[in-house]
């Protein structure tokens, strides 16, 4: 299909996919007649793009439509007034469902078996519905790809083709159920900043008719009213995350917030994270996790740019279940900041430490970006110090998994074969990029100012519990 029309075309609408058995259902409609599954021209960025209508709602008396615009990734979905939609062009019409019919030698099957008892089905239900949608995500794309360098790419895949692929995919989401949603908020204050939500969270329904959500960027609190959100913001005395500050240097600070000491906090931080992670799930079981909140401060207090929430007991080691990085501190090095920050607790742990898989796309190319930044560094240096290493030696200075550093190594070519055995080669395109990384001003740590030690919990500590 043509994403990019001439202006004020009247061509005819989206062309037959190849491979389907019938052409689409086009005509002229009215706006009374549009309904949820219809594919219409919706102008986006001054041009006309197809847009599938995914809900149709009534606000303040007028329609407004929900729409995800084909082949984009779906953060990109918004609502739209009817100003916005060009119906001199031809509406596709949604094919009605074919009923579904069930197997005659499966249902004489089914009654057949004495197995299949209520209980029986019960559980197969059960284990049918037990989807659960991981929590890793991380939507800071700054530097998240080295230059296309001999040794720094895969084969035949360049920096271009993976962002393009990020823009025009479709949803990140893992749990089919969450795909459905639709973004119940047009944008919400936050601080200083007014920003445009790119997913839904289940904040009260009765906010979803406000024009703006007002969420106190302190105490996390929101409002549907302006006038409430002012008073509040008068009575209001918090001016940092309700924890302790475990680290602080001339940029930012990081606290540490027990979720359930704060259970009300951390949820509220949850519900504001959900906005801009399509398939994060946790926002009330907030009990058997902690989170480190990144801030910067100024003479108002500790504004909120980032964090990372981590399980207090995991049994696969992960050291981040969710990471996010606010919009308004997006592609400034922020994300690396959170990432980094992370390493240096499971260093203080003395554990080998790795994000919650499955990881986002974004999130996947983020770490990339990370890991790869480290272990070079790593192994230049020791190059010039005339050193030999090895995966486990990267693994424990570094504190990754070895899987993590293998991967890693295997992605920019620096594995070879070489008489019976396998050896860590810096290519002539790593070194370059070495020198390039050494130009950056990248934000950096100082292990020394992180004052921690890891927390001990008892079993009752980690339970959900009121």
């Amino acid at each position: 299909m043509d994403q990019n029309p001439p202006s004020g075309s009247l061509s005819a609408a989206p062309s037959v996919p190849s491979g389907s058995q019938s052409p689409p259902l086009l005509s002229i409609a009215t706006l009374a007649q549009l309904r949820v599954g219809c594919k219409v021209w919706v102008s986006k960025d001054h041009d006309y793009r197809v847009a599938e209508l995914l809900s149709i709602h009534t606000k303040k008396g007028e329609p407004v439509f929900y729409v995800h615009y084909q082949d984009f990734n779906k953060r990109l979905d918004e609502w739209v007034t009817a100003p916005r939609l060009d119906l001199s062009r031809p509406v596709e019409w949604p094919r009605p469902e074919k009923p579904k019919k069930a197997p005659a030698s499966a249902a004489s099957k089914n009654s057949k078996n004495s197995k299949d008892t209520p209980l029986a089905r019960d559980r197969k239900n059960k284990r049918s519905q037990d989807v659960d949608a991981k929590d890793t995500d991380l939507m800071d794309l700054d530097d998240t790809l080295p230059e296309t360098t001999d040794g720094l790419q895969p084969e035949n895949y360049s920096r271009e083709e993976e962002i393009e692929k990020l823009r025009t995919s479709g949803s990140m989401t893992q749990n089919a159920h969450e795909v459905a949603r639709v973004r119940n908020f047009m944008k919400i204050q936050f601080g200083q900043h007014e920003i445009e939500p790119w997913y839904f969270s289940p904040y009260p329904i009765e906010l979803t008719e406000a024009d703006c959500l007002y969420i106190c960027e302190f105490c996390l609190s929101y409002y549907g009213s302006i006038k409430q959100f002012q008073r509040h913001r008068v009575k209001c005395q918090l001016q940092h995350p309700p924890g302790n500050e475990i680290y602080r240097d001339e940029n930012v600070s990081f606290f540490e917030i027990d979720g359930r000491r704060q259970r009300t906090w951390c949820r509220n931080l949850c519900l504001l994270s959900k906005l801009f992670l399509d398939h994060k799930t946790l926002y009330y079981d907030v009990d058997p996790f902690l989170f480190y909140c990144m801030t910067r401060r100024d003479e108002l207090g500790h504004h909120l740019v980032g964090y990372f929430s981590k399980e207090k007991e995991s049994a696969e080691q992960y050291n981040v279940a969710c990471i996010l990085t606010l919009p308004q501190y997006q592609r400034l090095g922020y994300g690396k900041l959170l990432i980094d920050f992370s390493y240096e607790l499971s260093k203080k742990e003395g554990k080998l430490g790795s994000p919650e898989k499955p990881l986002s796309d974004l999130g996947l190319l983020s770490y990339r970006a990370y890991w790869s930044d480290t272990i070079i560094e790593l192994l230049a240096d020791e190059e010039r110090d005339a050193k030999e290493t090895t995966i486990e030696e990267i693994a424990a200075t570094t504190s990754m998994t070895t899987q993590d550093v293998l991967h890693t190594l295997q992605t920019l070519n620096m594995l070879k074969y070489y008489r019976g055995q396998h050896i860590i080669c810096l290519t002539n395109g790593v070194l370059e990029y070495r020198e390039k990384l050494k130009k950056r001003r990248r934000r950096k740590l100082d292990p020394q100012k992180l004052q921690w030690k890891p927390p001990v919990f008892t079993p009752a500590q980690l339970r959900f519990a009121w």
